[in-house]
């Protein structure tokens, strides 16, 4: 049987899609960049100097886990997957 960790990996817990200029405030565990992306706004329960994603570029392909509680986007599209 699957943890509950390997679920929302997987994305069957839901998530939303994000594009320029939109954000997302909730429990995210993981973000998968589409297009290439740059954060606005990002905070994480977990990850330390989180500040440090806002106004780089990520690049479409890449993706992350981590306890996400805020995501807002300058450009690009991501999809924030559901804890």
């Amino acid at each position: 049987m699957a943890t509950d960790a390997s679920y929302n990996l997987h994305g069957l817990g839901g998530g939303i899609v994000l594009g320029t200029g939109d954000y997302y405030e909730g429990k995210i565990r993981w973000i998968q960049v589409l297009n290439d992306a740059q954060f606005d706004g990002f905070s994480s329960e977990n990850i330390t100097d989180d500040q440090k994603l806002v106004g780089i570029t990520l690049p479409a392909g890449l993706g992350f886990g981590g306890k996400f509680t805020y995501v807002e986007l300058t450009s690009g599209i991501v999809i924030a997957y559901f804890e």
